[in-house]
C-alpha cells in the first residue's frame, strides 16, 4: 500500500505537471497582440442632416475637439434619451466657454430603435455621430471602436443609462488638471500628448448599497472585488464605474493593447496602464442605480471572473504582450 505522504507528493507533482502543460498550450495557442477587427461599414457614419455617409477620423490623427464622449449602447431606446438630454445640456453650457466637444453613440449591434433615436439627436446637434456596429462586440469592444474614431484631446466614456450625472465631469477635469498641471481647454495639445486616466468611483457608496442588496448579490460583489485585487488592479476600489476620462495618448497605447471586449475590459485597461506606469486617479462621483441593466447577476459575474483570471494569467506567462511606445 502506498503511504499517504507519497500519494500527496504524487498529487502535487501531477498538479504541477498539469499547470505547466496548460501554460505551454495556452502560450502556444494565444495571439500575443489583439487583432482589432472592424467591418468596412463601421468606418463611416450616417449624417441625417446631409443624408450622406461620412468617414470617421482616426484616434491616431491630431485632436480637433477638446472632448470626445463615447457612449456604448446596446438596446438602449428607453434609457438613452434621458442620458443624452442631461449630457447635452451640460456640454452645450460648457461650449459657451469655449469647450468644443463631440458625442459618439456606439450602438453595439442593437436590435431595437437605439440607432433611430441617436439619429434624431444627431439631427438637432452638429456634434453627434452614431457608430452602428454590425454585430454585438461587448461593452469593451464598443468602447474601443468608439475611442478609435474619436477626435478629442481627452476622451470620456460614459454609460448610456445616465447613472452618473455629467455635472461630475468637473471633478474628473479638476483631478486631471492636478495630475498634469494644466487642463484641456487652455492646453489641449499638451494634454493630448500626456498620460493620465481619471476613474469615476462609487466606492464611497458601498455602505449605502450594502443595506439594499441581497446576501447573494453582496457575495458576488465582494467576491469580484477580491478577484480584482488578487488578480488585477490594486489601489483602485471601483474598476467598473462607467465614467472614465483618458488622455488621447493614453487611449492610443492602452486600447491598441486591449484584448478583453466584454464587462471586464475596464480591469484590463487599468492593468495595462499600471504596467506602463500611466497615472491613475480614482474620484468619487454621484451614482444612481437605473433599471434595465444588461448584467445578468450570476452569469455575467462568472464571465467577468473568468476574464479576470485570464487577464492575470496570460500576462503573467507572457502569452499576452504590450506594444510600448517611446513615450511610455
Amino acid at each position: 500500500m502506498i503511504p499517504l505522504g507519497h500519494l500527496l507528493l504524487y498529487a502535487i507533482l501531477f498538479a504541477v505537471i498539469c499547470i505547466i502543460v496548460f501554460s505551454i498550450i495556452l502560450f502556444v495557442i494565444t495571439k500575443p497582440y489583439p487583432e482589432i477587427w472592424q467591418d468596412e461599414k463601421e468606418k463611416y457614419f450616417y449624417n441625417p442632416k446631409t443624408k450622406k455617409t461620412e468617414a470617421f477620423p482616426s484616434l491616431y490623427e491630431k485632436w480637433s475637439v477638446h472632448l470626445s464622449v463615447i457612449v456604448p449602447a446596446y438596446n438602449e431606446e428607453q434609457r438613452l434619451p434621458v442620458m443624452l438630454d442631461e449630457c447635452l445640456e451640460y456640454l452645450e453650457n460648457r461650449s459657451k466657454n469655449g469647450c468644443t466637444y463631440e458625442v459618439i453613440i456606439v450602438s453595439d449591434g442593437s436590435t431595437d430603435k437605439t440607432v433611430d433615436i441617436a439619429h434624431q439627436y444627431a439631427l438637432k446637434y452638429d456634434n453627434i455621430r452614431v457608430l452602428n456596429l454590425v454585430k454585438n462586440r461587448g461593452k469593451g469592444g464598443a468602447v474601443r471602436l468608439g475611442i478609435l474614431s474619436a477626435r478629442g484631446s481627452v476622451i470620456l466614456f460614459a454609460d448610456a443609462d445616465g447613472a452618473t450625472k455629467f455635472t461630475d465631469l468637473k471633478k474628473l477635469d479638476d483631478s486631471l488638471k492636478n495630475i498634469l498641471g494644466f487642463d484641456y481647454i487652455d492646453k489641449p495639445n499638451e494634454i493630448s500628448s500626456s498620460h493620465a486616466i481619471v476613474c469615476g468611483s462609487r466606492a464611497h457608496l458601498e455602505k449605502e448599497e450594502t443595506a439594499k442588496r441581497t446576501f447573494f448579490r453582496l457575495l458576488l460583489m465582494h467576491g469580484f472585488h477580491f478577484l480584482v485585487w488578487f488578480w488585477g488592479v490594486r489601489g483602485i476600489r471601483d474598476t467598473q464605474c462607467g465614467f472614465k476620462l483618458i488622455t488621447r495618448e493614453s487611449a492610443r497605447v492602452v486600447f491598441q493593447a486591449l484584448h478583453v471586449e466584454r464587462w471586464a475590459f475596464d480591469v484590463e485597461m487599468l492593468y495595462i496602464a499600471r504596467i506602463l506606469n500611466i497615472p491613475i486617479i480614482e474620484i468619487p462621483v454621484n451614482w444612481t442605480e437605473i433599471e434595465g441593466s444588461k448584467i445578468v447577476p450570476f452569469w455575467s459575474w462568472l464571465q467577468m471572473g473568468k476574464d479576470l483570471f485570464f487577464i492575470w494569467y496570460k500576462y503573467r506567462i507572457g502569452a499576452w504582450k504590450i506594444k510600448r511606445s517611446k513615450q511610455t
